[in-house]
């Protein structure tokens, strides 16, 4: 399945700033940033409840926002991108 996971930490504070970082890395190890608080990523069940798992030890619940959409398949109806950037094409061919 195809997630879009957004936040908004708080980094008024230097603790703030360290929750940011390591969000982001949490982020950056399951999926693909598009924006800056903004990943695509391509998982299964499991996955899933172990990234939220790891999101929700990271943020602080009264600082902090994150949001996790399930898109619905075929995900090629519901997604358009317009500009500079273009997402990695999971199912596609992988050339390193």
């Amino acid at each position: 399945m195809l997630i879009i996971i957004t936040y908004d930490v708080s980094t008024v504070s230097a603790a703030g700033r360290k929750r940011l970082r390591r969000v982001a890395k949490v982020c950056e190890s399951m999926g693909q940033r598009v924006q800056n608080s903004v990943f695509e990523c391509r998982v299964d069940q499991m996955q899933l409840e172990m990234l939220e798992r790891r999101l929700l030890d990271e943020i602080d619940p009264a600082q902090d926002c994150l949001r996790l959409y399930r898109l619905t398949e075929p995900v090629d109806l519901h997604i358009k991108e317009y500009g500079k950037f273009r997402a990695v094409d999971f199912e596609g061919t992988l050339i390193v």
